[in-house]
C-alpha cells in the first residue's frame, strides 16, 4: 500500500516554477505565475515537422516527453493551378500546415512564430489542446513575432490545428490549416506507407482555371460557391509525379483531414475499398469495407487498405463535380506483379451498340469502319485526307444527336418561323467563322435565312470542347444538301481566343 500511495504522490507531485510562456518582444515573458512540472515527462525533443503528403515516422518510445514544436507563419504567393496563382497564409510555408506528431501523454511547448512580412496577426487552434481556445488565446501572434504555450496531449486521435484569428474563415479559407496526430501509447498498428491528405476550399474572384493572380472572392466564401476544391493545397498537387506511391502486397494508412472551410468530403479511392476508418479522427476502428468515407469541415479520418494489384488508384471527393472541375483528384500509383485473380485487366474491347438512338448508333458503326479504313489506308497509302473529313462528319453526327437535334430538327430542316433550318441554309454555308462565333457565343436578334426572317435565341454551347465543335460544324455542313470544307479544331480554337471570356454564371 505504501508503495502505491508513493506513487500515486510521484505521478501526480507538481513543481512549481517560476517560468512562463514568452510572447511579444523577443525573449519577454508575460506571465510569473508558476507553472506545475509533470514528473511523469522525461526527457525532451524536438519534434519532425513534415511537409503533404509525408508524415513523420511513428513514435516508438515507451513513455512521455517534452515535445518542443516550432512552427512559423509564412504569407506567400503560391502556385494554385497551372497559371493560376494565390496569396496562401500557411503554416511551415505550405498548405496545408506542417504533420505533426505527438504521444499521448507528451508535454508539448509550442513556438508559433509569424513572419516579419506578413500582413496579418495571427494564432493557432489546434483541436488536440484541452483548454480555451485550443491554444488560440495564448499563441496570437503580430507579424514579426513569436508566441509560446505549452499544453499535455491528453487525448490520442488526429486532429485538425487552424488559425482562429478573425475573421477565421478568411484564415482558413487562405489555407491556415493542418493535422496534428497524437498517437497512442501503444501505438498504431503496423502499416508499409503513412500518407497526409488534406481537403480544402479556395475562393478566388476568377473562375477555375482563369489565369494570374486570384484574389479572395468574400461572396462566394459566404455562399459556399468555391472555385476550387482541391488536395494539399494545389490542383495537380498528387498526380503524375507527385502521386504517392505503393507496392503490391503493402498496407497504406492515410491520414485524411478537409480544412474546409465549409464543405463536407466524401472522401474515396477509385479501385479501393477502405479495409479500416477510424471515422472522424479517432483511435479505434469504427468501420470495415468502406467505400467511401464522409469528413466534415474541421475533421478527419484515418483509413488503412491493403493494395493487391499493381495500377494508378484515383483519390477523390466523390461530389464529382469537385474532382472533375474543381481540383480534388489525387492518384496512388501502385506497382507490382499481375494478380489475375483477384483483377484480370480488360478482356474484351468491342463495339457496344445501345438501343436507345438508332441513329448515334449508325453513327457508332461508322466511326469504326472509318477508323479502320483509315488505319488501312496509312499503311499502304498516305492520302487520307478524304477519310479524316469522313471521320469527323461522323463524329460530329454523334455530337449534333446530343446537342442540337432538338431545335434544329434530326433532317436539318429547322421549325418553321422559329428555329432556322441547317439544310440547304444559304446563312451557315456563306461564313464559317461566323458559324463558329456563333456555336460558341450563341446567336440573338433578327437573321435572314434562305430569303425568310427568323428572330430568336440560340445559346451558346461554349462547354463543348473545339473538336467537338469542329465535328459538329463540319458535319452540318457536309449534310441535307450542304457541300463544304471541314472545320478544324485548330479553327476553333483561334476564334475562340479572339472572344471575350464566357460569362461566369451567378454559381460559378
Amino acid at each position: 500500500m505504501k508503495n502505491t500511495l508513493f506513487k500515486v504522490f510521484l505521478i501526480t507531485l507538481l513543481i512549481w516554477s517560476a517560468a512562463g510562456p514568452v510572447d511579444a518582444a523577443e525573449g519577454q515573458t508575460v506571465a510569473t505565475k508558476p507553472r506545475p512540472v509533470d514528473l511523469s515527462i522525461k526527457g525532451e525533443e524536438k519534434a519532425v515537422l513534415t511537409q503533404a503528403p509525408f508524415v513523420p515516422p511513428p513514435i516508438t518510445r515507451q513513455h512521455a516527453t517534452k515535445v518542443i514544436v516550432q512552427l512559423e507563419v509564412i504569407e506567400a504567393t503560391r502556385r494554385l493551378a497551372d497559371g493560376v496563382e494565390y496569396v496562401f497564409w500557411t503554416f511551415g510555408g505550405d498548405v496545408p500546415g506542417s504533420f505533426i506528431r505527438v504521444r499521448e501523454g507528451d508535454l508539448v511547448e509550442f513556438h508559433l512564430l509569424n513572419h516579419p512580412t506578413s500582413k496579418m496577426p495571427h494564432n493557432i487552434d489546434l483541436h488536440a489542446v484541452t483548454g480555451p481556445g485550443g491554444g488560440a488565446t495564448s499563441s496570437f501572434t503580430a507579424p514579426g513575432h513569436r508566441s509560446q504555450f505549452s499544453f499535455k496531449a491528453l487525448n490520442p486521435g488526429l486532429y485538425v490545428y487552424h488559425c482562429a484569428t478573425a475573421p477565421v474563415g478568411l484564415h482558413v479559407a487562405n489555407g491556415m490549416y493542418g493535422l496534428i496526430l497524437v498517437e497512442p501509447k501503444e501505438g498504431l498498428p503496423r502499416v508499409d506507407r503513412e500518407y497526409y491528405v488534406m481537403q480544402g476550399e479556395f475562393y478566388t474572384e476568377g473562375r477555375y482555371g482563369e489565369e494570374g493572380l486570384q484574389a479572395f472572392d468574400q461572396r462566394k466564401a459566404e455562399d459556399e460557391r468555391p472555385s476550387y476544391v482541391v488536395f494539399n493545397g494545389s490542383v495537380g498537387s498528387l498526380v503524375g509525379d507527385k502521386a504517392i506511391k505503393a507496392k503490391v502486397g503493402e498496407k497504406v494508412r492515410l491520414f485524411v483531414g478537409n480544412g474546409g472551410p465549409n464543405l463536407i468530403s466524401s472522401f474515396h479511392v477509385i479501385g479501393e475499398i477502405f479495409d479500416t476508418v477510424y471515422q472522424e479522427g479517432g483511435v479505434l476502428p469504427s468501420q470495415k469495407q468502406v467505400q467511401t468515407t464522409m469528413i466534415p469541415a474541421g475533421g478527419s479520418a484515418i483509413v488503412e487498405f491493403g493494395v493487391e494489384v499493381p495500377g494508378t488508384y484515383v483519390l477523390v471527393d466523390h461530389s464529382l463535380f469537385r474532382a472533375f472541375n474543381k481540383g480534388a483528384v489525387g492518384m496512388l500509383k501502385v506497382e507490382g506483379p499481375e494478380n489475375m485473380l483477384v483483377y484480370t485487366g480488360k478482356e474484351v474491347d468491342a463495339i457496344y451498340l445501345g438501343s436507345q438512338a438508332e441513329g448515334g448508333s449508325e453513327a457508332g458503326r461508322k466511326i469504326a469502319e472509318l477508323e479502320a479504313a483509315r488505319r488501312k489506308a496509312i499503311q499502304g497509302d498516305e492520302t487520307i485526307a478524304g477519310l479524316t473529313k469522313e471521320i469527323q462528319i461522323a463524329k460530329g453526327k454523334q455530337v449534333y444527336l446530343q446537342t442540337c437535334f432538338v431545335c434544329h430538327q434530326t433532317e436539318g430542316q429547322g421549325i418553321p418561323e422559329q428555329i432556322p433550318p441547317l439544310a440547304k441554309s444559304d446563312y451557315l454555308m456563306s461564313d464559317k467563322d461566323r458559324s463558329i462565333r456563333t456555336v460558341l457565343q450563341g446567336l440573338s436578334g433578327e437573321i435572314v435565312v434562305n430569303r425568310k426572317t427568323y428572330n430568336g435565341v440560340m445559346i451558346p454551347m461554349n462547354n463543348l470542347s473545339d473538336h467537338e465543335i469542329a465535328n459538329v460544324l463540319t458535319y452540318v455542313r457536309n449534310s441535307w444538301g450542304n457541300s463544304g470544307d471541314a472545320v478544324s479544331a485548330e479553327e476553333v480554337k483561334r476564334i475562340r481566343s479572339e472572344l471575350p471570356k464566357a460569362v461566369t454564371t451567378s454559381f460559378e
